[in-house]
């Protein structure tokens, strides 16, 4: 009786056209060019990238200074887009100017975590949380189909033995079990490995077409936009913001009202620290809810700068991933996907 195999056969190949189908819609959109450097740090690395690419901007025409022990003064208070006064108003709150605090709480902001938004509705970026469902389900399958490999050889020895040495004339066991196991496990884990990417096709594409028509540029905030903040000239800063980028929240601890507040970011996380083209809540300096970049869920895609955000509403918690948005990078995390 070969009933139960060609069941199996069934169930991967279901699950498989489900998994195809359902992560190319959720990586599907109408595309687009990046609009400003945000968005191009964004997609380059995260949540953290965004902040460190307005950080340096800021540092770069005076409004801003990156000392001490990574210290943040304000020189200036001129803000030029939602980021740079996202960074003013959090820098307020924060008595102590601590960078890696602040980094932190920027990337949970509603301007960085729209912006995330904004290009996963455009199809740039996919959602946190559609990633995470497609990545869940091929690891799962992929998993499932190597450990039934082993299964597999035992059934097909036993039926060997019992058929007086495979003379019977039933289509052989091993090429009811064995292909379609290998095929569901390449399947799952290729799907798996797509879905971890935070940055898409288009995003990829808006990416480097952004690149090459500011290619003139050398200012500092360019540069890290669009290659981390180990391309700063002043080693100073850069030491400061790759060290920041690498900087994980304390983890929270039972019975005190700060560790309730971490957890509720943690619960609520969006976009995480990053997703760097090519990679994976990704991280490309730095650091995925995102990495490298990002995801995303995260710096380096810290996803860009190497964190994972997470927070309340339209925040980034505190990866890659982080308000206002509703999606994540890999790296170090910002409270969470640079």
């Amino acid at each position: 009786m070969n009933v139960l195999p060609v069941l199996l056969i069934l169930a991967l190949a279901v699950s498989s056209v489900l998994l195809i189908r359902g992560l190319v819609r959720a990586r599907r959109g109408p595309g687009g060019p990046v609009h400003d450097l945000s968005e191009a740090a964004f997609l380059n690395g995260g949540p953290g990238r965004v902040v460190d690419t307005a950080l340096t901007a800021m540092q770069a025409d005076g409004r801003l200074d990156v000392g001490g022990p990574g210290i943040v003064a304000v020189l200036r208070p001129v803000a030029h887009d939602p980021v740079e006064r996202a960074v003013l108003q959090e820098l307020a709150a924060a008595p102590s100017g601590a960078l890696a605090s602040l980094r932190l709480a920027v990337m949970r902001h509603a301007a960085v975590q729209e912006t995330g938004d904004g290009l996963a509705a455009r199809g740039l970026l996919a959602p946190p949380d559609a990633a995470a469902r497609w990545r869940r389900w091929g690891t799962a399958q992929g998993v499932l189909c190597l450990l039934g490999l082993p299964v597999a050889f035992f059934m097909v020895i036993s039926r060997f033995l019992e058929d007086d040495h495979g003379t019977g004339t039933d289509v052989p066991l091993f090429l009811l079990t064995f292909p379609p196991l290998i095929a569901g496990a390449l399947t799952g884990l290729i799907c798996a490995a797509v879905a971890r990417s935070r940055i898409t096709k288009a995003g990829r594409t808006a990416a480097e077409e952004f690149r090459a028509a500011q290619a003139h540029r050398t200012d500092p905030a360019f540069l890290v936009a669009t290659g981390g903040p180990r391309t700063i000239a002043d080693p100073a800063l850069r030491t400061h913001l790759v060290t920041a980028a690498r900087i994980r929240p304390a983890s929270p601890s039972h019975g005190s009202h700060g560790s309730t507040d971490t957890a509720l970011l943690l619960a609520t996380t969006a976009w995480c620290a990053g997703s760097a083209p090519g990679g994976g809540c990704g991280s490309t300096s730095g650091s995925s809810c995102g990495g490298s970049s990002g995801s995303g869920c995260g710096g380096g895609s810290s996803c860009g700068g190497g964190s994972s955000c997470g927070g309340g509403g339209s925040s980034c918690g505190g990866s890659s991933c982080g308000g206002g948005g509703s999606s994540c990078g890999g790296g170090s995390s910002c409270s969470s996907s640079s």
